[in-house]
């Protein structure tokens, strides 16, 4: 395994770190499949009663990194659907864990980052979160957004978020639900990691089906937004637009 993605356990409780600071933690493919191993790894692991998942530095997760996608050929059909794919293996990986799942966001999450983080059952930060789904400000449409925020914020405020780019603070996101607990500066891990502390006392199979139960209102809305967001990529990606758009922010950033 490589040092992007860092697993440890600690009695009952698994903590998953993406460790790549300098990038605010953007993920790769790489990185998205090293985490689905660990994720997968947990399945039906009766030792682990809740899993903590964050990121190191001052990001949870800032997305994916355009460096890998801007090149993307606008013919390579079967690439784009294969890049969907691994996000919908990553995303069922989370939700798929019958340990409660609770995100320590700290800093920036955007874009499928901060799709991530609403996976978690339960979410921390503190007042340095900032959240949102800023796809459309590079050129990509956000499919797989919708259904991560729909049944969070509704449609006005997913619309509002899909539509503009913006990124909401900490007091903003716990109003909206986005996050749950607010902790003091500095002090998410520590936050997440008490409240997983407590929650890993709950009768393990009360816990089971109750998610199994959250989990099957969504399933098959989920199998469509992975199906809609396979056929609006390959449109997307088809008329060079995104890819014109990234390059865009790349250039501006170096």
């Amino acid at each position: 395994m490589s040092q992007d993605v860092l697993f440890e356990q600690t009695g009952p409780i698994a903590t998953i770190t993406l460790n790549r600071p300098d990038k605010l933690n953007a993920w790769t493919e790489a990185m998205r499949s090293e985490l689905i191993d660990y994720l997968e790894g947990l399945k039906g692991n009766d030792e682990v009663r809740t899993v903590i998942l964050t990121g190191s530095g001052r990001a949870f997760c800032a997305g994916q990194d355009l460096a890998e996608t801007a090149s993307m050929n606008p013919e390579d059909h079967e690439s784009a659907e294969a890049w969907i794919d691994g996000f919908d293996r990553l995303y069922r990986a989370v939700r798929n864990l019958d340990q409660i799942t609770i995100a320590a966001v700290n800093g920036v999450a955007a874009g499928s980052g901060f799709q991530y983080s609403l996976l978690a059952d339960l979410r921390v930060g503190d007042s340095k979160v900032r959240m949102g789904q800023p796809e459309v400000l590079s050129g990509i449409p956000s499919i797989t957004g919708i259904w991560a925020m729909w049944s969070i914020l509704g449609k006005s405020k997913t619309s509002q978020f899909v539509l503009t780019g913006e990124l909401v603070d900490a007091a903003e996101a716990q109003h909206l639900g986005l996050l749950n607990y607010l902790a003091d500066d500095g002090g998410t891990l520590a936050y997440a990691q008490e409240l997983a502390s407590r929650l890993s006392l709950l009768p393990p199979g009360a816990v089971r089906l109750t998610k199994n139960r959250l989990r099957s209102l969504e399933d098959d809305d989920l199998t469509d937004a992975m199906a809609e967001a396979k056929r609006v990529h390959r449109e997307a990606y088809g008329t060079g637009e995104p890819q014109r758009e990234m390059a865009r922010f790349l250039a501006g950033r170096r």
